[in-house]
């Protein structure tokens, strides 16, 4: 029986650091993580190649945490450093599954994960690897999201895949607003105007620049990763108006 093809051949899977706590909301649910590498491996065995890109609000989020009680940068340089913890853990569970895995950093800590250089992260997904994004931009200011469009963007992910805790892109909170709509697809342009609570602005503004399809979809149930990267309608996609 031949398998079906994958709709996107390169994606970059964002996962917020809140998702690999699972019900907990801190640390690490390690089961949950399971269940997310479970997909990855699923997908990558299907063909296709995968950078991630994670968060580090489990542990720290810099604007948040440190607020006006902190130096914004500092802040900031301890929420990559939360990242850099996600990414290993996630690369420990995959590896025990099976998968060849590689964790590349943007502030260099050589003794634990290589250093991020984009010939070698394409190289290795070339090879079948799965390359862990960790410490975001390695600047403060930018959000992992916006790390996420600019790893997109240097190694030509076909799509972007945010997993998220919410389902989808909507007119309003829906937690809030019961007669927000949900979108299927929405443009760019749209989200700016309106607002909306995809990414952040400059991550939003970055990924349109790029012409790059970003898909929002929950990351409740795991396999809604294996079936945005098989092409199903999950979720919302948020790409330039035809």
């Amino acid at each position: 029986m031949d398998m079906p093809e994958p709709q996107y051949k390169r994606v970059l899977l964002k996962v917020s650091g809140e998702a690999l706590a699972g019900d907990a909301s801190r640390g690490l649910d390690f089961d949950v993580i399971g269940e997310v590498c479970d997909v990855i491996r699923k997908c990558s065995r299907a063909g296709v190649q995968i950078g991630i890109v994670v968060g580090g609000g489990n542990f720290w989020r810099g604007l948040k945490d440190g607020g006006d009680r902190m130096e914004r940068t500092r802040a900031d340089h301890m929420g990559m450093l939360a990242t850099a913890i996600n990414a290993l853990a996630l690369a420990d569970v995959l590896e025990q599954k099976g998968v060849d895995v590689r964790v590349q950093t943007a502030i260099e800590m050589r003794a634990v994960a290589e250093p991020y250089i984009r010939s070698r992260a394409i190289r290795h997904m070339e090879k079948g690897r799965v390359v862990i994004f960790g410490c975001g931009t390695g600047n403060p200011f930018f959000s992992t999201d916006t790390a996420a469009v600019l790893r997109a963007a240097e190694i030509d992910a076909d799509a972007i895949l945010l997993a998220k805790n919410i389902d989808g892109v909507y007119s309003a909170d829906p937690r809030k607003d019961p007669t927000a709509v949900k979108y299927d697809s929405i443009s760019y342009d749209d989200v700016l105007a309106q607002h909306l609570e995809v990414m952040d602005s400059t991550a939003t503004s970055l990924s349109m620049d790029n012409k790059i399809p970003v898909i929002l979809f929950a990351l409740k149930d795991p396999e809604n990763i294996y079936r945005v990267v098989m092409g199903e309608k999950i979720g919302t996609i948020v790409k330039e108006e035809k």
